[in-house]
């Protein structure tokens, strides 16, 4: 993943009618990674890596055995997608 993906994830996730969707669309446009829906609540504490209007996007990479949040673009292996965006902070 790049930065113009990035860019395209955040636009895809905000542009679905909900998360459902927004992960429908991201694992049809991001095949090689594993993309779900999450709650924000769950991601408490964690560095998002994109805040669109009315979703959130973390990054999360595997070592094998655990996955992690990460916001190195490079080792992105999942993308982990909430509800609530910029218009709620």
């Amino acid at each position: 993943m790049d930065a113009a993906d990035l860019q395209l994830a955040s636009t895809l996730a905000d542009s679905a009618p909900d998360a459902r969707a927004a992960v429908t669309a991201l694992r049809q446009c991001f095949p090689a990674l594993r993309v779900s829906a999450v709650d924000a609540a769950d991601m408490r504490g964690e560095e998002p890596v994109a805040r669109g209007r009315l979703r959130t996007l973390w990054l999360g990479t595997n070592d094998g055995h655990c996955w992690q949040v990460t916001n190195d673009l490079a080792r992105a292996a999942a993308l982990f997608v909430a509800e609530g965006g910029s218009h709620e902070s």
